[in-house]
């Protein structure tokens, strides 16, 4: 099944579904775990800094291992070309998740480059961050509306932090998007409630502690989210 056909819409004779993203996996266990609970994403994080961090080996023997259908994603922050090079030549993956500062210019030079959907992560703070969601909208294939890391945090995402939901309430964007940012289980029905999101991302919130996934957690965040 190719990623495109992934997208295709159910009939409307079906119920809506929420496709969840359990990102930042590095064993097979919590993988599994990950699978069997309906996760339609899986995401590898590719940034030394992160305590969720693989190296290609971990993740090109983790990916091999994903059955066909559930999008493998690759999170990057700001690598460059031979670092994505050095990645995709080992790693099989579906998805380049962009989350550092990388321009509009830059993720439409990555999809030219690498054929892949590209999926542009944008922090929001406040309502003057929304302008970047209409801008990056037109360029990348899928948008990760996150919260906004504080000043002095060194990762870019999966701090277990939120953002006032209310901020995107009903709106829409010329390309798939996917709600992420201090979700947990007890929280996510709600957000979906609150924003309409059809995708979520969790990666801190299924955890027991940072860089650990908890399976149970994952299965609770699934069901939680509506997936069947």
């Amino acid at each position: 099944m190719t990623f495109w056909r992934f997208w295709k819409k159910p009939e409307r004779a079906m119920p809506p579904l929420t496709r969840v993203k359990i990102c930042g996996l590095r064993d097979a266990a919590t993988m599994d775990a990950a699978i069997a609970a309906g996760a339609s994403y899986l995401g590898f994080v590719f940034f030394p800094k992160s305590p969720r961090n693989v190296s290609i080996a971990e993740a090109a023997t983790l990916a091999a291992a994903v059955p066909a259908g559930i999008a493998k994603t690759a999170l990057v922050v700001d690598a460059d070309d031979a670092t994505l090079d050095a990645i995709l030549a080992e790693v099989p993956l579906d998805v380049l998740q962009l989350h550092g500062t990388e321009t509009p210019e830059r993720v439409v030079a990555l999809r030219a480059r690498y054929g892949l959907p590209v999926m542009k992560a944008v922090g929001v703070a406040d309502a003057t961050d929304l302008a970047a969601l209409e801008t990056y909208g037109k360029v990348a294939d899928q948008l990760l509306v996150d919260a906004k890391p504080p000043k002095e945090a060194n990762l870019p995402g999966g701090n277990g932090l939120s953002f006032d939901w209310q901020l995107i309430a009903g709106r829409r964007w010329p390309v798939p998007w996917m709600l992420a940012g201090g979700l947990t289980p007890d929280n996510v029905a709600e957000a979906i409630r609150l924003t309409g999101a059809a995708q979520v991302d969790v990666s801190s919130g299924v955890e027991s502690a940072p860089g650990v996934k908890d399976p149970d957690l994952i299965a609770a965040f699934c069901a939680a989210a509506g997936v069947h």
